[in-house]
């Protein structure tokens, strides 16, 4: 039995119409996923580039297959693991580590870098001379604020001698209050009077457990109005604050804003905050700008550790902290994004900014 064919059923007027209207297809679009993205990079780098507020440099790129292990660790630990790097580290080892991360930096159009560098009983002086060989090395390329690291704490006599040799050397007094546990307040004293003596902003690591327990955003913004300090320091994480309720987090946003304290968030460093069966409001381990910024304080951005024990597969790459912090906040407003990761950083680092 033959197959009949049946003639194809003719084109209607509308499909006609519609054909003619089609734009021809262009084999080379732009990514049409990347349009923001694109867009938020075009802007930042009108204003500059980038700016990384805060980071470790002088650790960064010291994972390996041997000591990957250690990153399982909890942060206190760390604080302690850190001391065999520190102490085999050459000063041309961590000039390298340093140089290689700002090469990256510069790829990536980041027209200033805040890195902290370890200077205590264990390292010595081996980073503030690899700091000084950096800075030699790099000038008109990129603009470094260096920070001292107050690792051993500020207290103990042998650490204060390291901590203020530190101070005399970096651009910014840094601290971590929750090393001297008991004391923080007197810790962070000592900051603010080096501070003052040297004429120098102040960046302190406080509140990075993400728990209601931790009020230290709170004892710093307290601090600094007691210290005259308005607009000079900077609380780095303040992570904890989003795991108060409501009506404890608008009053301290009042406080933070009256004490001009800026705020460093470093979303890929925290994001693998563990869980844990303490009741509080639902939240995630990110800094919560999105309530900080309406609030009138002053948000910049940072790596924190690269490839570290602390943070092994951060690879300093600065979209990726900016893609995980308005994720992460649900955050979009693109005129802010640009200014947390410029102008808002440069003010962080105490860093005029020339339209």
């Amino acid at each position: 039995m033959a197959i009949q064919h049946q003639q194809a059923p003719a084109k209607t007027k509308s499909i006609d119409v519609l054909q003619k209207n089609l734009a021809p297809i262009i084999k080379k679009q732009q990514n049409r996923g990347s349009l923001l993205q694109e867009h938020i990079i075009s802007e930042i780098n009108k204003k500059g580039g980038f700016v990384n507020t805060h980071a470790h440099l002088d650790r960064a790129y010291t994972i390996n297959f041997d000591n990957l292990h250690l990153a399982n660790a909890t942060l206190k630990e760390k604080w302690y693991l850190v001391d065999s790097i520190k102490r085999n580290s050459t000063v041309y080892q961590i000039y390298d580590r340093m140089a290689y991360a700002v090469e990256k930096m510069i790829e990536q159009n980041v027209q200033a870098v805040g890195t902290f560098i370890d200077v205590d009983e264990v390292i010595g002086d081996k980073s503030i001379r690899a700091a000084e060989l950096l800075k030699q090395q790099t000038a008109g390329d990129i603009q470094i604020k260096f920070i001292n690291q107050a690792l051993k704490g500020v207290i103990n006599p042998e650490s204060k001698k390291w901590f203020d040799m530190g101070a005399e050397f970096v651009d910014i007094i840094g601290g971590l209050p929750a090393k001297d546990e008991g004391h923080e307040e007197e810790h962070i004293d000592i900051l603010m009077e080096t501070a003052k003596k040297y004429n120098k902003p102040v960046h302190v690591h406080v509140d990075q457990l993400n728990t209601a327990e931790e009020k230290e955003t709170e004892l710093l913004a307290r601090k600094t109005i007691e210290h005259g300090l308005e607009g000079r320091v900077t609380a780095i994480h303040s992570i904890s604050v989003a795991a108060h309720k409501r009506e404890y987090r608008e009053e301290l946003y009042k406080l933070m804003k009256k004490a001009q304290l800026h705020v460093i968030s470093c979303p890929t460093a925290w994001i693998d905050g563990k869980r844990n069966e303490v009741l509080a409001p639902t939240h995630n381990s990110v800094t919560p700008i999105d309530e900080m910024i309406p609030a009138g304080i002053n948000v910049a951005i940072g790596t924190d550790n690269i490839a570290d024990m602390l943070k092994p597969f951060t690879d300093g790459d600065m979209w990726t902290e900016v893609r995980f912090l308005l994720e992460s906040c649900r955050f979009y407003n693109i005129e802010e994004l640009v200014n947390i990761s410029t102008v808002n950083g440069l003010k962080v680092l105490d860093i005029p900014y020339i339209q």
